[in-house]
Order: structure tokens, then C-alpha cells, then sequence
């Protein structure tokens, strides 16, 4: 079969043409959407990452395609109803990294609790040894309100209980024995942002949880809380952390994701667009309020990014195509 492997590293070139060495694979170093003129009418299967938008006009592109791979657990990049409609398969990869994204959330909460990056920064830019207005506080006895309790969810509670900390959790869909099993409590949404000292997320992004956290329940957090997000940016209303930031509800944010975080990666397609959205201008200005915020730390959607993680998310991916090859699709995601 004929393969494009969008944004590929260079490391996975030759392990992946070896794997697949019975099919033709092509390989691009950036994303299918910064190739605007590409069309093949050959193509069968497209390997995507996650910050790679496949919808309607992609799919034109490749009247003969068959199967998208998003080398990735979440797939809101990936228009699942158009795929659907035309009888192309979508695979996932469901599980690379709970302990990496649930350890990148831990790394976020303890940089702002015990002020990390303020304290480099001092001494980075200023050369004084001193801890004055250095001071964070103790994660032991605080509460920790986890938002989804599947994998990552779960891997960040049993964290949580090694940092001696009480747990509760939200999920639409609850899982009554590992509460039971790993020692935490459900709550309602809102009960949980009223409890929380610290709140971190780690819902999928779906309709139904568009803006999970938003500018009418975010009154309802409890004052000084932090909050983490190494999920979604589209769970929470950026307009919402801002409030939260400047009432003071929110005393710090840890953000690895952000609202319309691919225009920030290129301001320019939104900016010189023909039509500007101008929800995605307000996002993109209040991302950049929070991105200058003394409180708030924000990485670049890089949790998933360790070397193990990468590594079972290349197999995992080859494995789905090598699956949907021989007519056993592996991971396939539904319509929901």
C-alpha cells in the first residue's frame, strides 16, 4: 500500500520503512497542512500526529484513502464523522504514556508549589543566591481534584497518594472500584472545584466536554487554587483562567495545552486570513496575556515527549497499520 507519514523524525524514517518495508512510504518532515498542494490519487493510508488537522478538504486530497493513523490517544484533530461517512478507518494509539503525561503534570504542579522556575530565574538573570520571596508550599495534606480518571487519570492518582495528598475525582463515566482499589472519591464537577486545592485535567476532548471548566463554574473553584492541564486546551475556557487569574480564584496555572495553541505556533495564517475568526483572535490575545502572567507556567503540548513514550507511539502506530493491512484493524476510533 502507498503510506505518507506526516512529520516524520528523522530517527523514525529507517525504523519505519523496515517495519513497512513490503509497502511504499513516504515520509514529510512537517504537517500535512503546511503541504497545501499535495494530492494523490494512489495514497491509501495517512500517518498523522496530533497537531495535524485531517477534516473534509484533507480527505479530498486522496480520493482512494482508506485508513488515518494519528500517532496520538487524542483524535479531535481528526474529523471522525467525514472519515466515517466515506468508510475510512481511524486508528489511535490508546495507551504510550500514562506515567509520562501524569509525570509532566507532577513536574508542572511542583514548579509552581515550591516556585522552581522563579528560583532559576533569579539566579539565571540576577546572579543572587537568595530564597526572599521564594517562599511555595508543601503538597502533603492538600487536595488534588483529578478531572477523568482513565489511565493518565488514574497513574496521576496513585502519584498524588505517594505526596501523602487527599483525592477526589470527576468522571463522566466512573470507575467505582478504583476509587475503591486506589483510595479517592467521586464528586459532581463543581463539588470538586469548591474542594480542590490543586485541580488537574486529564479529560478527552470531546463535545460534551468543550469548555468542561468555563466563565460561569469557574467562580465556584476554590480561592487560591492551582490548576494543571496536560489534556486538551478546548476543555477550558481560556477567557475563564484569565478571569480566575485576575480576581485571584486562581493562584497559578500550570498549562501544558492552550486554546488555539496551533495559532500560535503560526500567528500569521490567522492573522492574513481573508476572514479572521475573531473567537480565535480573542483566544490567541488571551493566550498571550497568560504566556506574560508571573503566575502561570506554560509549556509547548509537550508532555507526551519522552524517549520511551515516542518509542511505544511509533510501534503502536506501525502496528495499526500493519492490523489494518492484513484486515484486523487495531485501536480504531467510533463515532461518538
Amino acid at each position: 500500500m502507498k503510506i505518507f507519514y506526516f512529520q516524520a523524525e528523522e530517527w523514525e524514517k529507517g525504523y519505519v520503512s523496515e517495519k513497512l518495508k513490503d509497502h511504499s512510504v513516504t515520509f514529510f518532515n512537517n504537517r500535512l497542512e503546511d503541504n497545501t498542494n499535495l494530492q494523490d490519487d494512489e495514497v491509501e493510508i495517512v500517518s498523522v500526529f496530533v497537531n495535524c488537522h485531517i477534516g473534509k478538504e484533507e480527505m479530498d486530497r486522496f480520493p482512494k484513502l482508506k485508513c488515518i493513523v494519528t500517532r496520538s490517544t487524542g483524535y479531535d484533530h481528526v474529523d471522525i464523522a467525514e472519515a466515517t461517512k466515506r468508510g475510512v478507518v481511524v486508528s489511535n494509539v490508546p495507551s504510550y504514556g500514562e506515567n509520562t503525561v501524569a509525570e509532566f503534570a507532577f513536574a508542572l504542579l511542583l514548579a509552581i508549589s515550591r516556585r522552581i522556575y522563579d528560583s532559576f530565574k533569579r539566579i539565571k538573570d540576577t546572579g543572587i543566591f537568595s530564597a526572599d520571596g521564594l517562599r511555595g508550599f508543601d503538597l502533603k495534606g492538600k487536595t488534588i481534584g483529578i478531572i477523568g480518571t482513565g489511565k493518565i487519570g488514574k497513574h496521576m492518582i496513585r502519584m498524588s497518594k505517594g505526596f501523602d495528598m487527599n483525592i477526589v475525582a470527576y468522571d463522566a463515566f466512573k470507575d467505582e472500584k478504583a476509587a475503591v482499589e486506589l483510595g479517592f472519591t467521586y464528586m459532581t464537577l463543581d463539588e470538586l472545584l469548591s474542594a480542590s486545592d490543586i485541580i488537574s485535567v486529564h479529560a478527552p476532548y470531546l463535545p460534551s466536554t468543550h469548555h468542561m471548566i468555563n466563565l460561569e463554574n469557574v467562580a465556584k473553584i476554590k480561592r487560591g487554587a492551582v490548576l494543571i492541564n496536560t489534556a486538551r486546551g478546548g476543555l477550558i475556557d481560556t477567557a475563564a483562567i484569565v478571569l480566575a487569574l485576575k480576581n485571584g480564584t486562581l493562584a497559578g496555572a500550570g498549562l501544558d495545552v492552550l486554546e488555539e495553541e496551533g495559532y500560535l505556533i503560526d500567528e500569521d495564517a490567522l492573522l492574513l486570513s481573508a476572514h479572521p475568526n475573531i473567537e480565535s483572535l480573542k483566544t490567541t490575545l488571551e493566550n498571550h496575556y497568560l504566556m506574560e502572567h508571573p503566575c502561570v507556567i506554560i509549556t509547548p503540548h509537550n508532555a507526551f515527549n519522552s524517549k520511551e513514550a515516542i518509542e511505544r507511539i511509533v510501534l503502536t502506530s506501525i502496528e495499526d497499520i500493519a492490523g489494518f493491512v492484513a484486515g484486523s484493524p487495531k485501536n480504531v476510533v467510533m463515532v461518538k
